[in-house]
């Protein structure tokens, strides 16, 4: 019994791969070489409106994030690394560890809201201003 597999899947060809230089068809070799001019970011436009808008969203999302991470972070290394100040009685009788912990819903909260405002005033009118814009390539028709 045979272990040898090659009858079962023969070789496919592949295009544009030539077993010799010489094999190679004269239309395949490169006769001129032509240089496409160098393309600039246009000034001006619906790119730039897309760039300015997608700059304006990870601002936002950064933002909001460390908002609300930074928090949670600093109340993790307090509590790992300061033990003592986390169970000291705040203002009120609670534990500072607690009144810290407590804390943070109202500080997820304000991220949410400085997201909302942050999008409400940056990124939404960008939004409006790329919508606006005529589509510079038509739609397709779909094929039938």
């Amino acid at each position: 019994m045979s272990t040898d597999s090659s009858d079962l899947y023969p070789a496919r060809h592949r295009p544009g791969r030539h077993a010799s230089p010489a094999a190679t068809p004269q239309w395949a070799t490169p006769q001129e070489q032509t240089h496409l001019p160098h393309r600039t970011r246009p000034l001006s436009g619906s790119h730039r409106d897309l760039r300015r808008l997608r700059r304006a969203c990870r601002w936002q999302r950064r933002v909001a994030t460390f908002a609300a991470l930074g928090y949670f972070a600093v109340f993790l290394t307090l509590t790992v690394e300061a033990p003592s100040v986390m169970t000291r009685l705040a203002p009120g009788g609670l534990p500072t560890g607690l009144l810290l912990a407590l804390v943070q819903l109202p500080v997820t909260w304000l991220a949410v809201l400085l997201y909302e405002y942050t999008a409400r005033r940056y990124v939404d009118p960008l939004a409006r201003r790329v919508h606006r814009r005529p589509d510079p390539v038509p739609h397709e028709e779909p094929r039938s």
